[in-house]
């Protein structure tokens, strides 16, 4: 069932973008679909686009991992898009460029900038798009029993076929499809959740107690290294042998075993990982790793999530397919809406899963929680579709967010890091775009996909957004300064990231500078464009430009 699942959505994939097709002649038509697209569509395909696997299995998940301070996610993804429609939409629309880059080689006249902001997009959309093509892998081999790397290669497959065949316009048919299908494949389930669920579990729910003794015996599959401290003797069963008492102390489980649990065992702990529930777990601040420093965690993630959306490469092109400025802001708000009703479900799945499959946070399993729990409630046929319906919809966010990510990596290549793009190109980027995103996603399976994507967001916001805010309200803002700035918030932001995924997380507030520094990297990047650029000239068509992008296009006699 949950195989027949894939295959429909892959299928419907390919042949709706096979739309594009007839309409695919021009470079135009191939990265912003000649800017036809009506604002109701383009939300849609916007939607379809931004709710990626963080989105759909993610959120959940971090909830379960990290408590109640993870529906900060969703408030910053959505807010993000009121902030991108107060300041960015309708100017980035009226510039008439096709990507980022061309907007900073038009506003500012410099082709290195250009060629900095290619490489930019490459490395955003890179951190964005290798967590999409993890998850598709992943949730596959939970559910369905397949290797990894099948669902890494069909994801990979699907989307490149789909641009090569219909660039922007394929993607567009096919995102706003996929986000239907995916709002319908995650409210069905989730209500259905609730009202099967008993009223004992609701209520537990809505009050969790912390997670501290298996209350059945319980398998855990470790999917990756673990370290556990056992505080009391604990009964465990391990890889099928005999069970055993534990007594206290540290175990190493390597990836790929499985511990069974007795029931009435004590749960070991994992190090820097929250129990589910108690009063840590419920306290609606972020505080991963229990560092200790709740508010301030908090407050980075806003700022990665919020100004981050303002920079994502993928979603700031979609302005560029709409008619004109006033289009681009429809969609933008329209795009709010949409959103706000997907986000109200992540944390139905969230606070049953901490309930249901609470032992997820020691295997490092809780981006699956939404796929298992229908078996958990229903281990009949009835759990079955649900959890096959589930698999589609999360199949349908990788793919519709895959598609956006490969375009922006192949107009990055083609048009504005190679010289002379021509349709022919184009339309083979994306093949061999998708073969390194699969080379490189097939060996990072045991990276979180929260940490990348929301890296993503941390670099969006350190470069992009300085960019864009700057070069739309700042006449006096430099090519040099543009530059400066970009370079120093993309060595702040993927620098320090980097080190942290590579050397660990230190103890403390040092853990929060690190692998959450849009806190400070997004203002140290806007006080560099700021300060370099008082220090020389703008260009002479500074004042010209900021006429074009601020005054109405429709209106005859306008610039």
């Amino acid at each position: 069932m949950i195989g027949a699942a894939i295959v429909l959505v892959v299928l419907a994939t390919l042949l709706i973008g096979a739309r594009g097709v007839a309409a695919m002649r021009t470079t135009s038509d191939f990265l912003v679909a000649s800017r036809r697209i009506p604002p109701w569509l383009n939300a849609a395909a916007v939607s379809g686009e931004y709710l990626s696997a963080a989105s759909f299995l993610g959120v959940a998940g971090l909830v379960v991992k990290d408590g109640i301070g993870a529906l900060w996610y969703p408030v910053g993804f959505t807010a993000g898009y009121i902030a991108m429609l107060a300041l960015v939409a309708a100017p980035m629309r009226r510039t008439g460029a096709l990507t980022v880059p061309d907007f900073a080689e038009a506003r500012l006249g410099s082709a290195g900038l250009r060629k900095l902001s290619a490489v930019v997009v490459l490395v955003i959309a890179t951190l964005y798009v290798v967590p999409q093509f993890k998850a598709a892998g992943q949730v596959l081999a939970v559910v369905a029993g397949t290797p990894y790397w099948v669902g890494v290669v069909v994801a990979g497959a699907a989307v490149s076929i789909t641009l090569a065949l219909g660039g922007m316009r394929a993607a567009t048919y096919v995102q706003a499809f996929q986000f239907g299908l995916k709002l319908v494949l995650f409210v069905v389930p989730a209500v259905w959740l609730v009202l099967t669920v008993s009223a004992e579990t609701r209520s537990a729910a809505l009050a969790p107690v912390q997670f501290t003794t298996f209350e059945r015996t319980t398998p855990v599959d470790f999917r990756l290294g673990t370290e556990l401290a056992v505080t009391e003797a604990t009964t465990v069963a391990i890889d099928g042998r005999d069970p055993e008492v534990l007594a206290p102390g540290r175990y190493v489980v390597e990836a790929g075993s499985r511990w069974t649990f007795a029931a009435g065992a004590d749960v070991p702990d994992v190090a820097g990982a929250v129990p589910p529930g108690g009063e840590s777990w419920s306290r609606p601040l972020l505080d991963p790793g229990e560092a200790g420093f709740p508010v301030l965690a908090t407050l980075s993630v806003l700022v990665a999530t919020v100004l981050g959306t303002m920079g994502l490469p993928h979603i700031i092109v979609r302005f560029h397919t709409s008619a004109d400025g006033r289009g681009a802001r429809r969609t933008a708000a329209i795009t709010v809406v949409l959103l706000s009703a997907f986000y109200l479900f992540p944390a139905v799945y969230g606070v049953l899963g901490a309930v249901l499959l609470p032992e997820l946070y020691l295997s490092g399993g809780t981006d699956t929680v939404v796929v298992q729990l229908p078996a958990r409630v229903d281990p009949g046929p009835v759990g079955a579709l649900f959890t096959a319906l589930l698999t589609a919809g999360a199949f349908a966010a990788f793919l519709a967010t895959s598609l956006g990510l490969l375009l922006a990596l192949t107009g990055a290549v083609s048009h504005d890091l190679l010289p002379d793009t021509t349709l022919r190109r184009l339309r083979l980027t994306p093949f061999a775009a998708a073969a390194l995103v699969v080379a490189l996603a097939l060996p990072a399976v045991e990276l979180d996909v929260g940490v990348l994507v929301t890296s993503a967001f941390a670099v969006a916001a350190s470069t992009f957004c300085p960019l864009l805010v700057l070069g739309i309200w700042w006449s006096r803002l430099t090519a040099r300064g543009a530059v400066v700035g970009m370079v120093v918030g993309l060595a702040a932001s993927a620098g320090v990231i980097g080190v942290d995924l590579l050397v660990g997380s230190p103890p403390g507030l040092a853990s929060i500078l690190l692998g959450q520094p849009a806190l400070w990297s997004v203002p140290l990047a806007f006080a560099t464009m700021v300060l370099v650029s008082l220090r020389g000239r703008p260009p002479a068509w500074a004042a010209a430009a900021m006429l074009r992008l601020h005054l109405d296009e429709t209106r005859p006699g306008r610039l």
